[in-house]
């Protein structure tokens, strides 16, 4: 059983990174949106429908085809946040038409959907301290102060955080968004950086813009890099 919930929380991030892939949005609806989703709506649904208890055929049964919809969901409401020019209802439908195979939803669907979603995070949807954030103004930083940070992949950095979302153990350091930026940034460093470039002390630095100890930094950089590094071992 807890194979196929895990496959299922892979199945849904792919789907989430594909879908804001193929609607061409930039990071921040991605991340924020994966943050929605997976880091509040996911714990917090089954205590809604345990104190509600919700009968809307959307929450039961809550079926694969459901949480692509409330996905699609996360995605229009941080693309609400995030761009300039919004998703409207009915583009949103035409694209969900093509990429949820198993069930046919009508605009009332997803109106019930946002208002549902909402309620689950009661209506709680700040995005502003997300570690995407956080990591992006470091990764500024950065380049500003060392002449290294011209090597330093921010490209690799996103990819850390994708793959740190796919499994539930290792997206519960999402909950430390500080300390999961600072340290992605470092990870990022470690193998993107040419090794004749380490001469910034980059542990130092860290620890100086975020107030992170370097020992808290060193190990979730070496728990970032094994996972990271098995997900991509042959």
């Amino acid at each position: 059983m807890s194979t196929e919930i895990g496959h299922l929380r892979r199945r849904l991030v792919e789907f989430l990174i594909q879908s804001t892939t193929q609607l061409e949005l930039p990071p921040i609806v991605k991340y924020s949106a994966l943050s929605l989703f997976f880091d509040r709506f996911r714990p917090n649904v089954v205590r809604f429908l345990e104190k509600r208890k919700a009968e809307h055929w959307l929450l039961q049964p809550l079926t694969e085809s459901n949480l692509q919809l409330f996905v699609l969901i996360s995605i229009w409401i941080s693309c609400k946040m995030h761009c300039t020019r919004g998703l409207s209802v009915h583009s949103l439908k035409s694209f969900g038409d093509k990429v949820i195979t198993e069930q046919l939803f009508m605009v009332r669907d997803f109106l019930d959907a946002e208002l549902i979603f909402l309620k689950v995070l009661k209506f709680e949807i700040g995005t502003i301290n997300i570690a995407y954030t956080l990591l992006e103004d470091l990764f500024l930083q950065f380049k500003e102060v060392a002449k290294v940070g011209e090597h330093l992949n921010f490209e690799a950095c996103m990819d850390m955080m994708d793959l740190l979302y796919e499994k539930e153990e290792t997206s519960l350091l999402y909950q430390y968004s500080k300390s999961l930026a600072a340290s992605i940034l470092v990870s990022s460093y470690i193998i993107t950086v040419p090794k004749q470039q380490y001469e910034f002390p980059i542990l130092p630095w860290v620890k100086m813009v975020t107030n992170k100890e370097e020992k808290e930094v060193v190990e979730l950089v070496g728990y970032i890099l094994a996972h990271v590094l098995y997900l991509n071992s042959p």
